[in-house]
């Protein structure tokens, strides 16, 4: 039997070139990347990439945002709406793509025809980073104007202002949904969903520049350094920390793969490297399962699994977690009832809030 494709990479670089990556395991469970794709599309450097089932999107300083069709291997083109860097961009499921940008503005589009469904002026200066919660109900957005945003992705408007009195720079939902942290420089100030307010804070040694949640309550940090930092935001405290890489770790993202996780981190050097990390009570140092040079300086990344076949029902898992895929047999397509419709629930509603589909905001 040949090697089984386990993992899709997609890495952004400051030369303006994406790169595609199958990583396969032969019997030996040695890991080895093959090139898939490059492509030049942008006409500056790349600052976010993002991936669905189908598709994967490309945010550039040159204030498009490139899509290519993975199905059926085509440049699908590009979006057109924003008015300067692409700052960040995430999938909700696979029909729903947003994009904030340093315009101030979070477009919601849908992926089956392109179409911007709304545009949501989102904060005087730009928008740093946004997360969409696992309900695709909600979305946080932090910007330069030093605000942390709640929108209602069902009617478009915002449904929470919180100052804050600095600039934050990342923002993410947990996987269950029900806290968010707020990076700040080298501060992770953790919230609670029923209180949006900070139940906790740890500090990184250097300015942050990726977080990942593994689980609902192990963050992944890397910084300005060549550490990648394992931190549980439940009990406010550091876990352990290796060394990824000769200079800083630009990026990481994370896929579970039977019963462990794979960390893939990617580098100002080139080097992208794929971990393998059991997260256990006691964690564990993760043993290197192979590692690749594009020779680019590496911007962003982006993981993903390779489905067997494209469906509605699948979310991508590089969207908002890995845990998601626990429940995917489970998934449920519901329409909610309201005037204005702009995102479809593609998640299973937390146990508690079946009853109160309409009202999930506070």
């Amino acid at each position: 039997m040949g090697p089984i494709t386990l993992l899709e990479l997609v890495a952004g670089s400051y030369e303006q070139i994406v790169f595609g990556y199958k990583v396969s395991a032969d019997e030996k469970e040695e890991w080895t990347a093959k090139a898939d794709f490059t492509h030049h599309a942008h006409t500056a450097s790349i600052s976010v990439v993002a991936s669905s089932d189908r598709f994967i999107v490309t945010g550039s300083k040159d204030e498009t945002v490139q899509v290519y069709d993975m199905k059926k291997r085509v440049e699908h083109g590009a979006l057109l709406h924003h008015d300067g860097t692409i700052t960040c961009l995430e999938f909700y499921g696979t029909a729903h793509l947003l994009s904030g940008g340093e315009d101030g503005l979070i477009c919601v589009w849908r992926t089956k025809k392109w179409e911007c469904l709304k545009t949501i002026k989102a904060h005087q200066g730009h928008v740093t980073s946004l997360s969409v919660h696992p309900s695709g109900k909600l979305a946080l957005s932090v910007g330069t104007d030093k605000t942390l945003r709640t929108w209602n992705l069902i009617d478009g408007r915002s449904a929470f202002i919180k100052n804050i009195k600095q600039n934050a720079h990342i923002v993410r939902w947990s996987p269950d949904g029900d806290k968010y942290v707020v990076v700040i420089n080298d501060r992770i100030d953790i919230y609670s969903m029923d209180t949006a307010s900070v139940t906790g804070t740890v500090t990184n040694p250097k300015r942050i520049s990726s977080i990942k949640f593994l689980t609902n309550s192990t963050l992944a940090v890397a910084g300005d350094d060549e550490m990648v930092r394992l931190c549980d935001v439940d009990k406010m405290k550091w876990l352990g920390d290796f060394k990824a890489h000769e200079t800083r770790v630009k990026a990481l993202e994370a896929v579970t793969v039977e019963d462990y996780c794979v960390l893939v981190t990617a580098s100002n050097d080139g080097f992208i490297k794929m971990w393998k990390l059991h997260l256990k009570e006691e964690l564990e140092p993760p043993t290197l399962l192979g590692e690749f040079n594009t020779t680019a300086r590496l911007t962003c990344l982006a993981v993903r699994k390779p489905s067997p076949q494209t469906t509605p029902e699948i979310t991508a898992e590089a969207t908002t977690s890995q845990e998601l895929l626990q429940q995917l047999p489970k998934t449920k397509r519901v329409r909610i009832a309201a005037e204005e419709v702009i995102m479809e629930d593609e998640s299973k509603p937390q146990e508690k809030k079946k009853k109160s589909n309409k009202n999930a905001t506070q």
